[in-house]
C-alpha cells in the first residue's frame, strides 16, 4: 500500500483536529463519558472524574489502523487499533467521565486520522448511557486496512515510533484486556504471533 508524504500526514493530523473540535453533541454538557478501546484503557494521560470498564455492540477492535506519529513513522509506520462495525459484536474496554476541556488534549492525541463519534456504551453492570468514542475509518488517509494477523504482527515487530515500538502498544493492550478478565482473539492471535517471531523456536 501507497504510504501517506509527509506533508499530508501534517493535512491529515490538522483536518482531524479541525474536524473534531467542531463535534458539538454534548455542547452545554459538564461531563461526558468516553468510551477507550486501545491505548486509552491503559494510558489515561488525562484527567477524569470516574473510570468503569464497559464495552460497545456492533463493533470489533481491529489492528487496521496505521500509526505514522506514535507508534511508526511516515516512512514505516505501525499499526494500532481502531474499531469496524460488525453486527453482534462487542467490544470491551474503558470509559471515562470527563469535562469537555479534556478534548483539546485527547484531539491531539488521537488526531492521526481518529473521528469522535457518538456511541451507546454499556457498563459492566447492564448500565448505558450515550457517550463518545474515537474511530479511525476506512476514509481516512492513515488506514491500513485488513491483514492477516501474521502479517500484522510482523509489521508490529518492525515499527517503532517517538512512543516506543509499536510491540509495547500491543503487548500492553493484550496485558489490559487480561486484567479485566476480557477476550479479543484478534489482539491475542497478534500477541502469539509476536510471541512466535520473537523467539522463533517456540510454539503455541
Amino acid at each position: 500500500m501507497t504510504q501517506p508524504a509527509p506533508d499530508s500526514l501534517s493535512d491529515i493530523d490538522a483536518a482531524t483536529i479541525a474536524i473534531n473540535q467542531r463535534m458539538n453533541k454534548f455542547d452545554g454538557h459538564a461531563q461526558v463519558w468516553l468510551f477507550g478501546y486501545g491505548s486509552l484503557i491503559y494510558k489515561a494521560d488525562f484527567p477524569y472524574i470516574e473510570r468503569r470498564p464497559a464495552s460497545i455492540t456492533g463493533w470489533t477492535r481491529r489492528f487496521w489502523q496505521g500509526s505514522h506519529d506514535h507508534r511508526g513513522t511516515p516512512m514505516a509506520p505501525g499499526r494500532v487499533a481502531t474499531i469496524v462495525p460488525q453486527a453482534g459484536a462487542v467490544c470491551d474496554g474503558m470509559a471515562y467521565l470527563i469535562t469537555p476541556e479534556v478534548f483539546a488534549h485527547l484531539d491531539h492525541r488521537e488526531k492521526n486520522g481518529y473521528l469522535r463519534l457518538s456511541a451507546a456504551i454499556t457498563f459492566d453492570d447492564g448500565s448505558s448511557t450515550e457517550g463518545l468514542v474515537y474511530i479511525a475509518n476506512e476514509e481516512n488517509a492513515a488506514f491500513l486496512g485488513a491483514a492477516s494477523e501474521l502479517d500484522i504482527a510482523r509489521q508490529i515487530a518492525r515499527a517503532a515510533g517517538p512512543s516506543g515500538p509499536n510491540s509495547e502498544y500491543l503487548l500492553h493492550l493484550a496485558r489490559a484486556l487480561r486484567e479485566l478478565g476480557k477476550t479479543d482473539p484478534h489482539v491475542f492471535a497478534i500477541e502469539r504471533h509476536l510471541a512466535q517471531l520473537s523467539h522463533p523456536g517456540t510454539a503455541g
